[in-house]
Protein backbone atom coordinates (compact mmCIF):
# COMPACT_ATOMS: atom_id res chain seq x y z
CA UNK A 1 0.00 0.00 0.00
CA UNK A 2 2.74 2.38 0.62
CA UNK A 3 4.95 1.32 -2.45
CA UNK A 4 1.37 2.29 -4.40
CA UNK A 5 0.92 5.83 -2.37
CA UNK A 6 4.53 6.89 -2.83
CA UNK A 7 3.45 6.39 -6.40
CA UNK A 8 0.59 8.50 -7.01
CA UNK A 9 1.85 11.12 -4.57
CA UNK A 10 5.00 11.71 -6.55
CA UNK A 11 2.57 11.69 -10.08
CA UNK A 12 0.27 13.96 -8.23
CA UNK A 13 2.46 16.03 -7.18
CA UNK A 14 4.13 16.43 -11.21
CA UNK A 15 0.58 17.06 -12.64
CA UNK A 16 -0.17 20.06 -9.95
CA UNK A 17 2.95 21.70 -10.76
CA UNK A 18 2.35 20.97 -14.55
CA UNK A 19 -0.69 22.46 -14.74
CA UNK A 20 0.08 25.33 -12.93
CA UNK A 21 2.71 26.36 -15.98
CA UNK A 22 -0.22 24.92 -18.54
CA UNK A 23 -3.27 26.90 -17.20
CA UNK A 24 -1.22 29.91 -17.32
CA UNK A 25 0.54 29.66 -20.24
CA UNK A 26 -0.37 31.05 -23.54
CA UNK A 27 -1.45 28.53 -26.26
CA UNK A 28 -2.38 28.78 -29.64
CA UNK A 29 -5.24 26.10 -31.32
CA UNK A 30 -5.60 22.48 -31.70
CA UNK A 31 -4.33 19.70 -33.48
CA UNK A 32 -3.75 16.34 -35.65
CA UNK A 33 -1.61 14.04 -37.86
CA UNK A 34 -0.88 17.17 -40.09
CA UNK A 35 -0.72 15.88 -43.83
CA UNK A 36 -4.24 15.36 -44.33
CA UNK A 37 -4.20 19.29 -43.04
CA UNK A 38 -1.49 19.87 -45.71
CA UNK A 39 -3.28 18.78 -48.35
CA UNK A 40 -6.98 20.07 -47.62
CA UNK A 41 -6.03 23.21 -46.09
CA UNK A 42 -8.01 22.71 -43.25
CA UNK A 43 -7.40 23.16 -39.17
CA UNK A 44 -6.42 19.41 -37.88
CA UNK A 45 -9.20 20.42 -35.14
CA UNK A 46 -11.62 19.92 -37.77
CA UNK A 47 -11.07 15.59 -37.38
CA UNK A 48 -9.62 15.47 -34.07
CA UNK A 49 -10.64 16.21 -30.62
CA UNK A 50 -7.42 15.70 -29.32
CA UNK A 51 -4.84 14.04 -31.60
CA UNK A 52 -4.76 11.09 -32.42
CA UNK A 53 -8.52 10.77 -30.79
CA UNK A 54 -11.07 11.20 -33.88
CA UNK A 55 -14.52 13.56 -33.68
CA UNK A 56 -17.02 12.30 -36.40
CA UNK A 57 -15.94 14.87 -38.99
CA UNK A 58 -12.62 12.69 -38.73
CA UNK A 59 -14.84 9.24 -38.56
CA UNK A 60 -16.28 10.04 -41.52
CA UNK A 61 -13.21 11.11 -43.54
CA UNK A 62 -11.90 7.66 -42.58
CA UNK A 63 -14.71 6.12 -43.47
CA UNK A 64 -15.23 7.87 -47.01
CA UNK A 65 -11.31 6.49 -47.98
CA UNK A 66 -9.56 9.89 -46.30
CA UNK A 67 -12.23 11.62 -48.99
CA UNK A 68 -13.93 15.23 -48.08
CA UNK A 69 -15.46 14.13 -51.75
CA UNK A 70 -13.85 17.75 -53.20
CA UNK A 71 -11.03 18.30 -56.40
CA UNK A 72 -8.66 17.64 -53.64
CA UNK A 73 -9.18 14.37 -53.28
CA UNK A 74 -6.99 12.88 -56.28
CA UNK A 75 -3.36 13.21 -55.92
CA UNK A 76 -2.81 14.81 -59.28
CA UNK A 77 -5.12 17.82 -58.34
CA UNK A 78 -2.10 18.41 -55.73
CA UNK A 79 0.57 20.95 -55.99
CA UNK A 80 4.16 19.09 -56.85
CA UNK A 81 5.77 20.00 -53.27
CA UNK A 82 2.96 18.12 -51.56
CA UNK A 83 4.16 15.01 -49.82
CA UNK A 84 1.59 13.13 -48.10
CA UNK A 85 4.09 11.80 -45.33
CA UNK A 86 3.98 12.13 -41.24
CA UNK A 87 6.81 10.93 -38.55
CA UNK A 88 5.91 10.78 -35.04
CA UNK A 89 7.75 10.03 -32.26
CA UNK A 90 7.92 10.35 -28.61
CA UNK A 91 11.53 11.82 -26.69
CA UNK A 92 10.75 10.83 -22.74
CA UNK A 93 11.48 10.34 -19.30
CA UNK A 94 10.53 6.69 -17.75
CA UNK A 95 9.96 4.86 -14.45
CA UNK A 96 9.44 0.84 -14.72
CA UNK A 97 8.70 -1.14 -12.14
CA UNK A 98 7.93 -4.83 -11.27
CA UNK A 99 7.26 -5.49 -7.26
CA UNK A 100 7.91 -9.38 -7.83
CA UNK A 101 10.67 -9.70 -10.71
CA UNK A 102 12.73 -13.06 -10.32
CA UNK A 103 16.08 -12.46 -10.27
CA UNK A 104 19.56 -14.40 -9.09
CA UNK A 105 19.99 -14.53 -5.00
CA UNK A 106 23.54 -13.52 -6.05
CA UNK A 107 23.95 -11.76 -9.31
CA UNK A 108 25.92 -13.01 -12.20
CA UNK A 109 25.25 -16.71 -9.92
CA UNK A 110 22.83 -18.76 -11.87
CA UNK A 111 23.43 -21.90 -9.48
CA UNK A 112 22.59 -19.50 -6.55
CA UNK A 113 18.97 -19.88 -6.91
CA UNK A 114 16.09 -17.37 -7.86
CA UNK A 115 14.23 -14.94 -5.44
CA UNK A 116 11.65 -12.29 -6.30
CA UNK A 117 12.83 -8.48 -5.81
CA UNK A 118 10.83 -5.05 -6.36
CA UNK A 119 12.85 -3.91 -9.65
CA UNK A 120 12.58 -0.42 -10.85
CA UNK A 121 14.43 0.92 -13.76
CA UNK A 122 13.94 4.44 -15.25
CA UNK A 123 15.91 7.61 -17.48
CA UNK A 124 15.67 9.42 -20.44
CA UNK A 125 14.60 7.57 -23.58
CA UNK A 126 12.98 7.25 -26.93
CA UNK A 127 9.30 6.02 -28.05
CA UNK A 128 9.78 3.55 -31.33
CA UNK A 129 8.72 5.85 -34.64
CA UNK A 130 5.84 5.50 -37.01
CA UNK A 131 6.54 6.39 -40.37
CA UNK A 132 3.11 7.27 -41.62
CA UNK A 133 1.77 8.19 -45.45
CA UNK A 134 -2.06 7.44 -46.40
CA UNK A 135 -4.14 9.18 -48.87
CA UNK A 136 -5.81 8.37 -52.40
CA UNK A 137 -4.30 6.88 -55.35
CA UNK A 138 -7.09 7.73 -57.53
CA UNK A 139 -10.61 9.02 -56.94
CA UNK A 140 -12.40 6.11 -54.63
CA UNK A 141 -8.67 4.36 -54.56
CA UNK A 142 -6.87 4.51 -50.91
CA UNK A 143 -3.89 3.35 -49.16
CA UNK A 144 -2.52 3.44 -46.18
CA UNK A 145 1.49 2.37 -45.77
CA UNK A 146 2.78 2.47 -42.10
CA UNK A 147 6.38 1.43 -41.05
CA UNK A 148 7.55 1.24 -37.81
CA UNK A 149 10.27 0.89 -35.56
CA UNK A 150 10.99 0.13 -32.17
CA UNK A 151 13.34 2.24 -30.30
CA UNK A 152 16.92 0.24 -31.90
CA UNK A 153 15.63 1.58 -34.97
CA UNK A 154 14.05 -2.18 -36.02
CA UNK A 155 11.19 -1.78 -38.92
CA UNK A 156 8.66 -3.59 -40.01
CA UNK A 157 5.38 -2.93 -41.80
CA UNK A 158 2.41 -2.20 -38.82
CA UNK A 159 -0.30 -1.80 -41.63
CA UNK A 160 0.03 -1.79 -45.59
CA UNK A 161 -3.48 -1.88 -47.66
CA UNK A 162 -5.61 -0.66 -50.70
CA UNK A 163 -9.17 0.27 -50.33
CA UNK A 164 -11.69 0.27 -53.12
CA UNK A 165 -14.14 2.98 -51.88
CA UNK A 166 -17.71 3.36 -52.82
CA UNK A 167 -17.81 0.14 -55.36
CA UNK A 168 -21.31 0.67 -57.03
CA UNK A 169 -21.78 3.67 -56.47
CA UNK A 170 -22.53 2.85 -52.55
CA UNK A 171 -20.85 4.22 -49.57
CA UNK A 172 -22.01 1.10 -47.99
CA UNK A 173 -19.81 -0.80 -50.16
CA UNK A 174 -15.85 -0.76 -49.29
CA UNK A 175 -13.05 -3.23 -49.77
CA UNK A 176 -9.77 -3.12 -48.35
CA UNK A 177 -6.91 -5.17 -48.90
CA UNK A 178 -3.68 -6.05 -46.91
CA UNK A 179 -2.50 -5.51 -43.12
CA UNK A 180 -4.81 -3.62 -41.27
CA UNK A 181 -6.37 -2.17 -37.97
CA UNK A 182 -9.67 -3.94 -37.18
CA UNK A 183 -12.82 -1.50 -37.31
CA UNK A 184 -12.29 -2.21 -33.36
CA UNK A 185 -15.29 -0.81 -30.51
CA UNK A 186 -12.63 1.56 -29.72
CA UNK A 187 -9.37 1.77 -31.06
CA UNK A 188 -6.02 1.30 -29.63
CA UNK A 189 -4.19 3.21 -33.05
CA UNK A 190 -6.15 6.26 -31.55
CA UNK A 191 -6.44 6.49 -27.88
CA UNK A 192 -4.63 8.97 -25.27
CA UNK A 193 -2.19 6.71 -23.62
CA UNK A 194 1.49 5.87 -24.13
CA UNK A 195 3.12 4.05 -21.40
CA UNK A 196 4.28 0.48 -21.20
CA UNK A 197 1.62 -0.27 -18.51
CA UNK A 198 -1.40 1.76 -19.83
CA UNK A 199 -0.64 2.02 -24.01
CA UNK A 200 -2.93 -0.50 -24.86
CA UNK A 201 -6.11 -2.40 -23.67
CA UNK A 202 -5.29 -5.38 -21.52
CA UNK A 203 -9.06 -6.72 -22.14
CA UNK A 204 -7.75 -7.01 -25.98
CA UNK A 205 -5.09 -8.79 -25.39
CA UNK A 206 -5.80 -11.37 -22.55
CA UNK A 207 -5.10 -15.11 -22.95
CA UNK A 208 -5.47 -17.76 -20.06
CA UNK A 209 -2.79 -19.59 -18.09
CA UNK A 210 -0.89 -21.87 -20.63
CA UNK A 211 -2.99 -21.49 -23.66
CA UNK A 212 -1.09 -21.79 -27.21
CA UNK A 213 -3.78 -19.58 -28.84
CA UNK A 214 -1.50 -17.46 -31.80
CA UNK A 215 -3.67 -15.13 -31.85
CA UNK A 216 -2.39 -11.97 -29.71
CA UNK A 217 -5.79 -9.90 -29.83
CA UNK A 218 -8.61 -7.59 -31.65
CA UNK A 219 -6.25 -5.31 -30.84
CA UNK A 220 -3.47 -6.20 -33.41
CA UNK A 221 -3.36 -5.11 -36.98
CA UNK A 222 -4.66 -8.43 -39.33
CA UNK A 223 -3.92 -9.85 -43.02
CA UNK A 224 -6.89 -10.13 -44.60
CA UNK A 225 -10.13 -8.31 -46.65
CA UNK A 226 -12.25 -5.95 -44.94
CA UNK A 227 -15.81 -4.54 -46.47
CA UNK A 228 -17.03 -1.87 -44.73
CA UNK A 229 -20.33 0.69 -45.29
CA UNK A 230 -21.34 3.58 -43.81
CA UNK A 231 -24.36 5.98 -43.99
CA UNK A 232 -23.43 9.59 -44.49
CA UNK A 233 -22.75 10.89 -41.52
CA UNK A 234 -21.01 7.57 -40.24
CA UNK A 235 -24.03 7.30 -37.35
CA UNK A 236 -24.94 3.99 -38.96
CA UNK A 237 -21.59 1.89 -39.66
CA UNK A 238 -20.47 -1.78 -40.42
CA UNK A 239 -17.29 -3.67 -40.77
CA UNK A 240 -16.86 -7.25 -41.84
CA UNK A 241 -13.63 -8.74 -42.09
CA UNK A 242 -12.23 -12.43 -43.43
CA UNK A 243 -8.40 -12.74 -42.14
CA UNK A 244 -5.53 -14.76 -42.28
CA UNK A 245 -5.32 -16.91 -38.98
CA UNK A 246 -1.77 -15.76 -38.47
CA UNK A 247 -2.00 -12.80 -36.20
CA UNK A 248 -1.12 -10.64 -38.80
CA UNK A 249 2.11 -12.15 -39.35
CA UNK A 250 3.86 -12.31 -42.84
CA UNK A 251 5.12 -15.35 -44.32
CA UNK A 252 2.30 -17.66 -43.78
CA UNK A 253 3.75 -18.77 -40.38
CA UNK A 254 0.54 -21.06 -39.02
CA UNK A 255 -2.05 -22.51 -40.82
CA UNK A 256 -4.81 -22.30 -43.47
CA UNK A 257 -7.36 -21.58 -41.48
CA UNK A 258 -9.38 -18.10 -42.01
CA UNK A 259 -10.65 -15.74 -39.07
CA UNK A 260 -13.70 -13.98 -38.96
CA UNK A 261 -14.78 -10.17 -37.65
CA UNK A 262 -17.79 -8.11 -37.35
CA UNK A 263 -18.70 -4.43 -35.76
CA UNK A 264 -21.70 -3.11 -36.17
CA UNK A 265 -22.95 0.54 -34.21
CA UNK A 266 -25.39 3.21 -34.57
CA UNK A 267 -25.06 6.94 -33.33
CA UNK A 268 -27.53 9.45 -32.23
CA UNK A 269 -27.69 12.92 -30.62
CA UNK A 270 -29.63 12.83 -27.01
CA UNK A 271 -30.34 16.54 -26.35
CA UNK A 272 -27.65 18.70 -26.28
CA UNK A 273 -25.66 16.17 -24.54
CA UNK A 274 -23.28 15.07 -27.87
CA UNK A 275 -23.17 11.93 -30.10
CA UNK A 276 -23.93 8.87 -28.15
CA UNK A 277 -22.42 5.51 -30.13
CA UNK A 278 -23.44 2.22 -29.24
CA UNK A 279 -22.54 -1.34 -30.85
CA UNK A 280 -21.51 -4.92 -30.70
CA UNK A 281 -18.63 -7.01 -31.98
CA UNK A 282 -17.58 -10.40 -32.48
CA UNK A 283 -14.29 -12.14 -33.35
CA UNK A 284 -14.31 -16.22 -34.19
CA UNK A 285 -10.81 -18.04 -35.13
CA UNK A 286 -8.72 -21.46 -35.28
CA UNK A 287 -5.78 -21.55 -33.89
CA UNK A 288 -3.20 -24.64 -34.50
CA UNK A 289 -2.02 -26.63 -31.24
CA UNK A 290 1.26 -28.95 -32.98
CA UNK A 291 2.85 -28.72 -36.03
CA UNK A 292 4.71 -30.70 -39.10
CA UNK A 293 8.07 -31.15 -37.68
CA UNK A 294 11.35 -31.61 -39.49
CA UNK A 295 14.38 -32.52 -36.90
CA UNK A 296 12.15 -31.72 -34.01
CA UNK A 297 11.97 -28.01 -35.21
CA UNK A 298 8.22 -26.96 -36.50
CA UNK A 299 8.19 -26.33 -39.59
CA UNK A 300 6.70 -22.67 -40.08
CA UNK A 301 2.89 -22.32 -41.90
CA UNK A 302 2.06 -26.62 -41.19
CA UNK A 303 -0.04 -25.88 -38.24
CA UNK A 304 -2.45 -28.94 -37.65
CA UNK A 305 -5.18 -29.77 -35.01
CA UNK A 306 -7.01 -26.13 -35.19
CA UNK A 307 -9.13 -25.47 -32.58
CA UNK A 308 -11.53 -22.85 -32.18
CA UNK A 309 -11.60 -19.47 -30.14
CA UNK A 310 -14.00 -16.57 -30.16
CA UNK A 311 -14.42 -12.87 -28.44
CA UNK A 312 -17.27 -10.82 -28.83
CA UNK A 313 -18.97 -8.45 -26.65
CA UNK A 314 -20.72 -4.38 -26.72
CA UNK A 315 -19.75 -0.89 -26.12
CA UNK A 316 -20.67 2.59 -25.75
CA UNK A 317 -19.30 5.95 -26.41
CA UNK A 318 -20.82 8.67 -23.94
CA UNK A 319 -20.78 12.05 -24.14
CA UNK A 320 -22.24 14.95 -21.77
CA UNK A 321 -20.60 17.97 -23.15
CA UNK A 322 -16.63 17.88 -22.44
CA UNK A 323 -16.94 14.98 -21.08
CA UNK A 324 -16.62 11.62 -22.39
CA UNK A 325 -17.20 7.68 -21.45
CA UNK A 326 -15.66 4.85 -23.61
CA UNK A 327 -16.73 1.61 -22.23
CA UNK A 328 -16.64 -2.24 -23.49
CA UNK A 329 -17.68 -5.29 -22.07
CA UNK A 330 -16.08 -8.43 -23.72
CA UNK A 331 -16.47 -12.01 -23.27
CA UNK A 332 -13.93 -14.83 -24.30
CA UNK A 333 -13.34 -18.26 -24.47
CA UNK A 334 -10.41 -20.80 -25.80
CA UNK A 335 -11.06 -24.23 -26.97
CA UNK A 336 -9.89 -27.08 -23.86
CA UNK A 337 -6.96 -27.77 -25.90
CA UNK A 338 -5.52 -24.28 -26.94
CA UNK A 339 -6.08 -23.51 -23.30
CA UNK A 340 -3.84 -26.44 -21.94
CA UNK A 341 -1.99 -26.40 -24.92
CA UNK A 342 -2.28 -30.00 -25.76
CA UNK A 343 -2.17 -31.06 -29.08
CA UNK A 344 -5.23 -31.91 -30.91
CA UNK A 345 -3.99 -35.24 -32.04
CA UNK A 346 -3.04 -36.58 -28.75
CA UNK A 347 -6.95 -36.03 -26.87
CA UNK A 348 -5.72 -38.49 -24.25
CA UNK A 349 -3.21 -35.81 -22.77
CA UNK A 350 -5.95 -34.11 -21.55
CA UNK A 351 -5.50 -33.59 -18.05
CA UNK A 352 -8.30 -34.98 -16.26
CA UNK A 353 -10.93 -31.80 -15.35
CA UNK A 354 -9.52 -30.09 -18.42
CA UNK A 355 -12.35 -27.57 -19.19
CA UNK A 356 -12.42 -24.76 -22.32
CA UNK A 357 -10.89 -21.50 -20.31
CA UNK A 358 -13.27 -18.37 -20.07
CA UNK A 359 -13.51 -14.73 -18.89
CA UNK A 360 -14.79 -11.58 -18.72
CA UNK A 361 -13.70 -8.20 -18.84
CA UNK A 362 -14.44 -4.49 -19.11
CA UNK A 363 -13.15 -0.99 -18.95
CA UNK A 364 -14.23 2.55 -18.67
CA UNK A 365 -12.25 5.14 -20.47
CA UNK A 366 -12.97 8.77 -19.62
CA UNK A 367 -11.81 12.06 -20.91
CA UNK A 368 -12.26 15.74 -20.09
CA UNK A 369 -11.69 17.96 -23.14
CA UNK A 370 -10.49 20.88 -20.57
CA UNK A 371 -10.00 23.24 -23.88
CA UNK A 372 -9.09 22.77 -27.31
CA UNK A 373 -5.50 22.54 -25.85
CA UNK A 374 -5.34 20.43 -22.67
CA UNK A 375 -7.08 16.91 -22.21
CA UNK A 376 -7.09 14.96 -19.26
CA UNK A 377 -7.58 11.17 -19.62
CA UNK A 378 -8.61 8.18 -16.65
CA UNK A 379 -9.08 4.54 -17.41
CA UNK A 380 -10.11 1.36 -15.13
CA UNK A 381 -10.13 -2.13 -16.68
CA UNK A 382 -10.56 -5.19 -15.14
CA UNK A 383 -10.79 -9.23 -16.35
CA UNK A 384 -12.32 -11.66 -14.63
CA UNK A 385 -11.58 -15.50 -15.34
CA UNK A 386 -14.68 -17.37 -14.90
CA UNK A 387 -13.26 -20.77 -15.97
CA UNK A 388 -9.79 -21.67 -15.38
CA UNK A 389 -8.23 -24.27 -18.16
CA UNK A 390 -6.98 -26.58 -15.21
CA UNK A 391 -8.89 -27.76 -12.62
CA UNK A 392 -8.52 -25.82 -9.30
CA UNK A 393 -5.59 -26.93 -6.91
CA UNK A 394 -3.50 -28.14 -10.32
CA UNK A 395 0.43 -27.08 -9.26
CA UNK A 396 1.26 -24.01 -11.73
CA UNK A 397 4.75 -24.47 -13.20
CA UNK A 398 6.16 -22.54 -9.97
CA UNK A 399 4.38 -25.08 -7.44
CA UNK A 400 1.76 -23.16 -6.43
CA UNK A 401 -1.89 -24.08 -6.91
CA UNK A 402 -3.95 -22.77 -9.42
CA UNK A 403 -6.74 -20.44 -8.08
CA UNK A 404 -10.52 -20.06 -9.09
CA UNK A 405 -8.62 -15.63 -9.31
CA UNK A 406 -5.90 -16.50 -10.91
CA UNK A 407 -5.12 -14.33 -13.65
CA UNK A 408 -7.70 -11.75 -12.49
CA UNK A 409 -5.89 -8.32 -13.84
CA UNK A 410 -6.72 -4.53 -12.80
CA UNK A 411 -6.01 -1.97 -14.20
CA UNK A 412 -5.53 1.96 -14.37
CA UNK A 413 -4.89 4.76 -15.99
CA UNK A 414 -4.37 8.62 -15.03
CA UNK A 415 -3.02 11.37 -17.35
CA UNK A 416 -2.67 14.09 -19.69
CA UNK A 417 -1.85 15.76 -23.15
CA UNK A 418 -1.41 19.64 -23.38
CA UNK A 419 -1.11 20.96 -27.33
CA UNK A 420 1.57 23.98 -27.30
CA UNK A 421 1.45 23.74 -30.99
CA UNK A 422 -0.61 22.09 -34.00
CA UNK A 423 -0.66 23.36 -37.15
CA UNK A 424 -1.61 21.94 -40.41
CA UNK A 425 2.32 21.22 -40.57
CA UNK A 426 3.47 19.79 -37.65
CA UNK A 427 2.21 18.97 -33.89
CA UNK A 428 3.44 19.03 -30.30
CA UNK A 429 1.76 16.76 -27.03
CA UNK A 430 3.47 17.46 -23.85
CA UNK A 431 2.17 14.07 -22.50
CA UNK A 432 2.02 12.89 -18.68
CA UNK A 433 1.02 9.58 -17.63
CA UNK A 434 0.83 7.10 -14.69
CA UNK A 435 0.11 3.60 -15.09
CA UNK A 436 -0.24 0.45 -12.84
CA UNK A 437 -1.28 -3.58 -13.15
CA UNK A 438 -2.24 -6.43 -10.84
CA UNK A 439 -2.55 -9.44 -11.85
CA UNK A 440 -3.74 -11.83 -9.61
CA UNK A 441 -1.17 -14.97 -8.41
CA UNK A 442 1.44 -13.85 -11.29
CA UNK A 443 4.64 -13.96 -9.10
CA UNK A 444 7.06 -16.46 -10.56
CA UNK A 445 8.11 -17.86 -7.73
CA UNK A 446 5.38 -17.62 -5.18
CA UNK A 447 2.34 -16.99 -6.47
CA UNK A 448 1.99 -13.80 -5.06
CA UNK A 449 0.13 -10.63 -6.90
CA UNK A 450 2.58 -9.34 -9.40
CA UNK A 451 2.41 -5.55 -9.60
CA UNK A 452 3.78 -3.43 -12.42
CA UNK A 453 3.98 0.23 -13.00
CA UNK A 454 4.99 2.80 -15.52
CA UNK A 455 5.16 6.83 -15.18
CA UNK A 456 5.77 8.79 -18.07
CA UNK A 457 6.40 12.23 -19.63
CA UNK A 458 7.43 13.54 -22.43
CA UNK A 459 6.81 15.21 -26.04
CA UNK A 460 4.97 12.89 -28.59
CA UNK A 461 5.53 15.03 -31.84
CA UNK A 462 4.28 14.72 -35.29
CA UNK A 463 5.36 16.96 -38.65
Amino acid sequence: MSYWKANVSAFVGAIILSFCWLLFSPTPRAFAIPAFARKYALRCSACHEAWPKLNNFGQVFKDNGYQLGNDRDAPIDQQPSYWPVSFRITPQWHRENNNRMAVDHTPGDAASGLTEANVTASGFDLSGLDLWTAGTLSKNISFLVLPSADASGNFHFEAAWVRFDNLLGSRWLNLKVGKHELDTPISEKRFLTLTASGGFFQLYHFTATSDINSFGGIGDNQLGVELMGHSRNSYTRYAVSLLSSNNGDVDLPTNQTYDFYANVNQAFEFHDLGLQRVGGYVYRGESPTFFLTSGGAPIPGTGRGNRPFYRAGAYGIWYIHKLDFSTLYMHGKDNVFLGTGTPANQPMALPPGAQAPTWNGGFVETHYTWSPQLTLVARYEAIRVSRQAFPIGTPLPNGVPLTPDFGNTDAAVLGYRWYPIMTSRAGLAWHQEFARVRIRGAAPLTGQDETTSSFLMGFDFAF
